[in-house]
């Protein structure tokens, strides 16, 4: 009988050790998969909800195999006054169309209406914001433009060569998401036109900021300005500066805005903005974005 108690004595204190080692081998495991968890990379999204600020591109861009197609419209100068219906008679607009050609490449082309011009663009993801196992303090892109000025030529002295109406555009998009509602960004910009009146410069630069405060669910306030480098002498030219709202409404995203720039290009916005708001000389505006997604043949249902 002794002897019998004794082995299940024993059998017990075995499993209790076996439990116990069990559950000690548990909590090591899970301790493990929390560090793990702990050190996978969490990228930033949405710092900005569409790949404008207002005029100026932002650090965001389509996915692979993503195409946006968007409307820019500007109406003419608020100070036009009622005849003009606040400048609401007068207008221009920019078709454009961005593709994902990858995660990290956009390639984008446009038809404005601000001297007939066609553009082609692509932008560069160069860095990510994210935290984890790796951590990066901001997003930073590139951005470059090539713009085609088709207007027709009809002054004598100029040379009408395709090379006198091109334009380029280099700029640096270096963003940071600070929280749910606040985000901001510097564009440090360079434009070079071939051809200019002779008072004017061929290359200027500029240095962009703009933000996003996000007060609403589906509504964020927005604002952008550049500073030039041939405004401070200048009394034809002045930096862009505009304000406005982005509106979510399900597949769309619209942007309704003021601002002193009335050309929707980089060379045109950056270098030659001619409205002032201390003179009134201000346009209503808008931009509305739709994604869509292209599929391969094979991935259709």
């Amino acid at each position: 009988m002794l002897k019998n108690n004794l082995i299940r004595y024993t059998f017990v204190i075995l499993l209790m050790s076996l439990i116990q080692i069990n559950l000690s081998a548990q909590d090591d495991l899970l301790d493990i998969l929390d560090e793990e968890v702990e050190e996978e990379v969490d990228y930033t999204a949405y710092t900005f909800k569409t790949t404008r600020i207002i005029n100026g591109h932002s650090i965001e861009q389509m996915k692979k195999r993503q195409l946006d197609f968007r409307i820019n419209h500007r109406f003419g100068e608020v100070n036009k006054g009622a005849y003009e219906l606040w400048g609401l008679d007068n207008a221009l607009i920019n078709l454009c169309f961005e593709y994902g050609a990858t995660d990290w490449l956009m390639v984008g082309v446009r038809r404005g209406t601000y001297q007939k011009t066609y553009d082609g663009s692509l932008k560069f993801r160069i860095l990510r914001q994210s935290k984890g196992l790796k951590v990066m303090p901001v997003s930073v892109s590139y951005y470059t433009n090539m713009s085609i000025n088709s207007l027709k030529v009809t002054d004598p002295n100029i040379e009408d060569i395709f090379v006198n109406r091109l334009a380029f555009a280099h700029q640096l998009l270096v963003a940071r998401k600070f929280s749910e509602k606040i985000s901001l960004q510097l564009s440090p910009s360079f434009v070079h036109r071939n051809l200019v009146n002779a008072d004017e410069e061929n290359d200027v630069y500029a240095i962009g900021f703009g933000g996003r405060y996000k007060f609403a669910r589906r509504v964020a306030f927005t604002f952008e300005y550049f500073y030039a480098s041939h405004t401070a002498d200048s009394e034809e030219f002045f930096n862009p500066l505009s304000v406005g709202f982005d509106i979510e409404t399900g597949g769309h995203i619209f942007q309704l805005f003021l601002t002193n720039s009335q050309p929707m290009v980089e060379k045109g916005f950056i270098a030659e903005t001619k409205g002032s708001w201390a003179d009134g000389g201000i346009y209503f505006g808008f931009n509305m974005s739709r994604v869509f997604a292209i599929r391969k043949r094979s991935e259709k249902h």
